[in-house]
Formats: C-alpha cells, sequence, structure tokens
C-alpha cells in the first residue's frame, strides 16, 4: 500500500499540477471557449493513455525507450509555444480570441495532452502488475496495494479540484499567467535534460558512442545525469509554485477589496473571502499530505533493512545440529554456512505458535529470490514485497514462503543435512 500512495504522487504531482493550472488560466483568459478547447486536449491525453497502457498491457510491441524522445520533442516545442503566447496574449482577462488566443489554447492543450500521455500510462498498468504472490485479484495482497493505489488518485483529483478554485480566482489574470510559465518553464528545463537521453542512446548515425561517457558528452552528459538523478527537485520546484498560488489566493482574500453598497453586500463578500481562504487552506493540507508521502512514507517504504546477524551451531560430519532450546522462544532465528565457492547459504528456523513443530526454509523464496525475511512484532516478513508470512506454512512450498529445507529432529536438535544446505548455494549466488 505505502508504495503505491508515494509512487502515484510521484508520478503524476507535475502533471496534476501544471494541466490545472493551465485549465484555469486558459478559462480565465478566453472563457467557455478556452475550458472547452483546453478539455479536448486533456480528454485526447487521457484517451490516448488508456490506448497505450491497453496495448502495453496485453503485448511486448511498445518499447518505452522508442517513444520517449518524440515526447521530449512535442514537449519542448508545445511549452515553448505556451510560454511565448502567454507573454504576448495572457496578460488579459476576458481578451478576444482570435488568432492568438486559439494558438495560446492549442499550445495549452499540446503541453497538456503531451504530460499525461507520457504519465499516466505506467499509472494506470499499476493494478495489472501488483505483486500479489500468486493469491490473485480478489486476494487482501491485491486489495490492499489497490488501496494505496485508489487513495493517491482520489487525493491528486481533490487537490486538483481546489488548486483550480483557487488558481481560477487570482487577480489579475497576469499573475496566474506569471506562475503557470513559471512552472511550465520547470518542466521545460528539466526536459532538456531527458531529451538527449535517447537520441545519445540511438546515435549510430552520428558516429557518436552508443551509450553515456563524460568524456564524450561534456555538459550535455552531466545535464543528462543530472535531471535523472536529481528529479525530486523539479517536483519540489512545481510544488513551491503550487504553494505560491494558493498563496496568493489565501491574501487576497483576507479583506473585502469590492465596493459594497450596504453590510448585507458587505457580510457575503466577507463570506465568499471565508470560503476561499478555506479552500486554499484545505489544498495547503492536501501538499503538506503529499510532502509526507514522498518523504517520510518514501523514505520508510525504500528503507534498508538489515538482517540478523547469524546464530551458531555445530557441523559433524555429513550433519549440522542447531540446540532446540536456542529456537524454542517462537522468534525468527537465521543461520549461515559459507560453502567452498565462498557463498553463504543462509536458512531461517521459527517454532511454530501453538505446535511442537518449527518453521523451516531457505531465507530465499522463488518470488523475491535471496532478499530475505525479518521478524516485525512477532510476524515474519519478507524484505523486498514486505508480505507477511504465515508462520505455519513455513516449510510449504509456494507463494512469498521460505524455499522449504528438510530437517530432522533428535537429541534436542534439530538436524540438517549438509548436502541439502550445499543444495541451496545456487539461491545465493
Amino acid at each position: 500500500m505505502l508504495k503505491y500512495l508515494w509512487t502515484v504522487t510521484q508520478d503524476l504531482f507535475v502533471t496534476v499540477t501544471l494541466v490545472t493550472l493551465m485549465h484555469a488560466l486558459l478559462t480565465r483568459l478566453y472563457g467557455r471557449f478556452g475550458k472547452r478547447f483546453h478539455g479536448i486536449g486533456i480528454g485526447v491525453g487521457v484517451a490516448a493513455s488508456a490506448a497505450l497502457a491497453s496495448v502495453k498491457g496485453t503485448s511486448n510491441k511498445i518499447v518505452s525507450s522508442h517513444w520517449n524522445h518524440y515526447i521530449y520533442a512535442f514537449s519542448l516545442a508545445f511549452i515553448l509555444a505556451f510560454i511565448i503566447l502567454c507573454l504576448i496574449f495572457g496578460r488579459r482577462e476576458g481578451a478576444r480570441r482570435g488568432v492568438g488566443g486559439a494558438l495560446t489554447c492549442l499550445a495549452g492543450s499540446g503541453v497538456s495532452a503531451v504530460l499525461i500521455f507520457y504519465h499516466l500510462p505506467g499509472v494506470m498498468l499499476y493494478p495489472f502488475n501488483f505483486n500479489t504472490m500468486g493469491n490473485g485479484y480478489w486476494s487482501a495482497y491485491y486489495m490492499v496495494r489497490l488501496a494505496g493505489w485508489l487513495i493517491a488518485l482520489i487525493l491528486l483529483l481533490a487537490y486538483s479540484r481546489l488548486l483550480y478554485l483557487c488558481a481560477l480566482h487570482i487577480k489579475p489574470a497576469g499573475a496566474l499567467s506569471g506562475l503557470t510559465c513559471a512552472g511550465a518553464f520547470v518542466y521545460w528545463i528539466y526536459c532538456t535534460g531527458r531529451f538527449f537521453v535517447p537520441w545519445v542512446n540511438r546515435a549510430k548515425w552520428l558516429n557518436w558512442p552508443v551509450r553515456y561517457t563524460k568524456e564524450a558528452y561534456g555538459f550535455i552528459g552531466d545535464w543528462m545525469m543530472f535531471t535523472a538523478y536529481q528529479s525530486m527537485l523539479f517536483i519540489w520546484a512545481i510544488f513551491l509554485i503550487a504553494l505560491a498560488v494558493l498563496a496568493v489566493c489565501f491574501f487576497q482574500n483576507t479583506r473585502v477589496t469590492e465596493p459594497w453598497e450596504n453590510a448585507a453586500q458587505r457580510r457575503k463578500l466577507r463570506a465568499r473571502n471565508r470560503h476561499f481562504r478555506r479552500i486554499a487552506c484545505v489544498a495547503v493540507a492536501g501538499l503538506i499530505v503529499f510532502t509526507g508521502f514522498l518523504t517520510v512514507v518514501k523514505g520508510y517504504d525504500t528503507r534498508v533493512i538489515e538482517l540478523s546477524a547469524p546464530e551458531t551451531y555445530t557441523v559433524d560430519g555429513e550433519n549440522i545440529y542447531v540446540p532446540l532450546e536456542a529456537v524454542n522462544d517462537f522468534h525468527l532465528h537465521r543461520f549461515e554456512y559459507r560453502t567452498e565457492n565462498d557463498v553463504d547459504v543462509r536458512w531461517i528456523v521459527v517454532r511454530k505458535p501453538n505446535s511442537a513443530s518449527y518453521g523451516v526454509g531457505l531465507d530465499a523464496c522463488d518470488v523475491c529470490g535471496n532478499a530475505g525475511y525479518y521478524e516485525r512484532g512477532g510476524q515474519v516478513v519478507c524484505r523486498r514485497c514486505d508480505v507477511v508470512m504465515n508462520i505455519n506454512t513455513i516449510g510449504f512450498k509456494g507463494g512469498c514462503n521460505p524455499i522449504p529445507l528438510g530437517y530432522e529432529v533428535g537429541d534436542g536438535n534439530l538436524i540438517f543435512k549438509l548436502s541439502d544446505i550445499l543444495a541451496g548455494e545456487r539461491e545465493f549466488k
């Protein structure tokens, strides 16, 4: 669940913010004409995203890297055209449509369509790629992940609506135009770095090296790597622009500036101002929630969990002996054997609750490899996918369960055959 709270937010926050600001700006500048024109662009982007997601989900004919250089090229062109046209025609509210207005709406619609087309298909495919450990669509594993995906989408849509209402009432229209262009320019800068990646990788016809080296590409290579590894900086820049829009809306509604003729009219204007201040505050709360997703939740979800230290045992000939008294406390115990090939084979032992039997298996599974398991709150958890194991099923094959390992009980010990341990070597190479 946590993974999809932050991944969906990270994937769509910039798109939702910029598309919302553009929709509000074109509505302010050109009224119903601008709103409908831009709405068509949004619809085209969503429809194209659904079509692409459908094809990618049912075949392997779509390779994203082959599309990216065209998408970034269109993004750079549309964003630059939008910024220039806004600087020329986007300073007055209620401007005449004319050729300039139509071109501004076309550029804004193009930016939104390309943004949606680039970022939305992957998010649409998440529910079809959840790792459910083979438990199917109606399992708790699937529903928990689906809940995280849906919560993030619902919060983004609610934030978009609140941001739109605030942006729609900023005065003058030139202020909204400037903030929207600033956000678009931030994304344009990001696209300049990403634009070169697929071109560099496919530039044999220019006799360039196929892959990046700093010596070959100099500043371009540095900028490519910066935009790849510091992409969060651009998200935070868009975050600050959205915060600025909400702050302007809040402070512009702290007092009545319109003329009023009587006390009732003044109270009505004050009530309206309170309404927009509340909307701005709720939207800021949404930004705080998204900040938590992208920092606290992401940090917790991607943390590296250290495995507990391996415990001691006795080797006698072809057998390994683990004293029962060392593993009878119902906690997870880890053991490790180094083979002649310098491969550390790990296995775990946990006494099953309300039973005299033990859950025993290699510290690896067929689904998540040799990531290992750890104990959390008395539960055994996969370190890679965070799935909680049913301790009573440890020792049985299937799902994310540890790969079964044979053992016997005798003379107060768990007895493992050294040959069984060595057979597990392939899982840890």
